[in-house]
């Protein structure tokens, strides 16, 4: 198939996620999350997920350029080059498929993805606080959230906890990593040297203490 002829003075750099697109894509993502305080770094690190819906942006080619749904299996529709793998991958990861797919029918491609949904549970992560807590929950996590802010939003520890083991687990890269918390430093004496900052996905733990 013949490629599609672009202008030949057009600049050589490709549009793959760049910081223009992320800066759009956040005010996308911010009219759709009204209760989310979106952070531009998590926008970037954002995994794509079932039934979100993306538009696929082909510069200078509006018949390729298409707004489509995340199916089940994860793939999306994209004219000329059929399915790919969008969910679990970021923004600038789809793009870049999309690009390189694209190169075989178009004459250097330049590729945008933005989010114009946000339908999976994947980016509305949460922090989840369990164990000897007065109203164990799971709430949705904010940028800055701390270790003292979520207890205290769960109406702080009972009376059977053992506040100063308290942990952090984490997922990071698949492993789980686990930080010591003295919650009792934090609540009783000011101590927030372990108010830790949270990030989405956090699991806070409070053991009740032995009798």
């Amino acid at each position: 198939m013949q490629k599609t002829s672009q202008d030949a003075g057009k600049s050589g750099s490709r549009v793959s996620g760049d910081s223009s697109t992320i800066q759009d894509t956040s005010k996308t993502l911010a009219s759709n999350t009204p209760s989310q305080a979106i952070d531009t770094n998590l926008v970037d690190q954002y995994k794509i997920g079932v039934d979100d819906v993306v538009q696929v942006s082909v510069w200078r080619n509006p018949e390729l350029s298409v707004t489509v749904p995340v199916r089940p299996d994860g793939k999306i529709s994209v004219p000329l080059i059929g399915d790919v793998q969008a969910g679990g991958r970021t923004p600038s990861q789809v793009a870049a498929d999309v690009q390189k797919l694209l190169e075989h029918y178009v004459r250097d491609p330049r590729v945008a993805i933005i989010l114009t949904q946000l339908k999976s549970h994947e980016f509305l992560s949460r922090i989840r606080v369990t164990g000897a807590i007065k109203n164990p929950t799971s709430i949705p996590y904010r940028q800055g959230m701390t270790v003292l802010d979520v207890v205290l939003a769960a109406g702080g520890v009972n009376e059977f906890a053992a506040p100063d083991k308290s942990r952090i687990y984490r997922k990071h890269n698949g492993k789980t990593k686990s930080m010591k918390v003295r919650l009792g430093d934090i609540l009783n004496k000011g101590k927030l040297d372990t108010n830790y900052d949270l990030e989405p996905g956090d699991v806070i733990t409070v053991p009740e203490r032995l009798f």
